[in-house]
């Protein structure tokens, strides 16, 4: 009696299709690098004595929060005074006044000379101080919007004194502290790393160049354990020809900052072998 060859031989010998498994296992893993997404030494645009740091190392800070304040009672100063100035409106309402009175004036001189009861000279200077008169209340108006843009300019000002994140992140190092000076030659108060999403970086055999492409996916292991899913976005058009490699970056979502950056990793890419 003929025996029978066991499933998995069977299968071989007849091209039968690998599984999704005998796929999965027959994926090749590359060692990776998660690192942040970005790395941001925050600095002040002006100088000054720090009045305030809200946040210290390890903190995790949103976009547009405040982190830190420097004094700022001179600024405050003179932007109430600029305000001021920007709202007496006096000198306004008096060559609007002048103006109404001397068009009035003008108007009647037209009247009176056509009946010739005044002079030629006389309602010229009718004319004349009406046209002087709209020229002194379009200067006041002048005057008054450079008066406001004087308050803008003071309010932005002001607002340089106070240090905001441009991004969600995780304070990494704190430079200084209250009562230390931001002067020219000091670079940053802050560094803040952005770690959602995090990048995973990888080279791989020159090889594998068409095998990986932007979009495709690629299952991460960081070296703490677990699996994550990640994108590929780069794939480097420049070969590194001493180490025969190619640079592969990959986007990994890490929502609530679940994965910290700085991990070795291994990552299969499904399909690349």
């Amino acid at each position: 009696m003929r025996g029978f060859l066991p499933a998995t031989i069977l299968a071989a010998l007849l091209g039968a299709p690998a599984t999704a498994q005998e796929k999965k296992d027959a994926a090749a893993d590359f060692a990776c690098l998660i690192q942040p997404r970005m790395v941001l030494k925050l600095g002040s645009q002006v100088q000054g004595l720090i009045r305030e740091m809200q946040v210290d190392r390890g903190a995790t800070v949103k976009q547009g929060q405040v982190v830190a304040k420097l004094e700022s009672e001179v600024e405050e100063a003179e932007l109430s005074i600029a305000k001021a100035r920007a709202a007496n409106d006096s000198t306004i309402q008096s060559d609007r006044a002048k103006l109404e009175f001397q068009r009035h004036k003008d108007q009647r001189s037209r009247e009176l000379r056509k009946t010739e009861s005044m002079t030629i000279s006389t309602a010229e200077e009718a004319q004349t101080a009406a046209k002087v008169a709209q020229n002194e209340l379009q200067e006041a108006l002048t005057n008054q919007q450079l008066l406001q843009l004087e308050v803008t300019r003071v309010d932005e000002l002001l607002k340089l004194r106070t240090i905001r994140s441009p991004i969600d992140g995780v304070v990494t190092e704190r430079s200084l502290g209250p009562g230390e000076y931001v002067g020219s030659d000091q670079t940053h108060l802050l560094t803040i790393a952005q770690i959602d999403p995090l990048y995973v970086e990888v080279y791989v055999p020159v090889s594998q160049f068409g095998k990986i492409r932007v979009g495709m996916e690629g299952e991460v292991f960081p070296e703490i354990g677990g699996s994550r899913i990640a994108h590929v976005t780069v794939v480097d058009r420049v070969f590194d020809a001493a180490s025969g490699t190619i640079g592969v970056r990959l986007e990994l979502p890490n929502p609530g900052n679940e994965i910290p950056a700085g991990l070795s990793c291994r990552v299969r890419f499904s399909g690349v072998s």
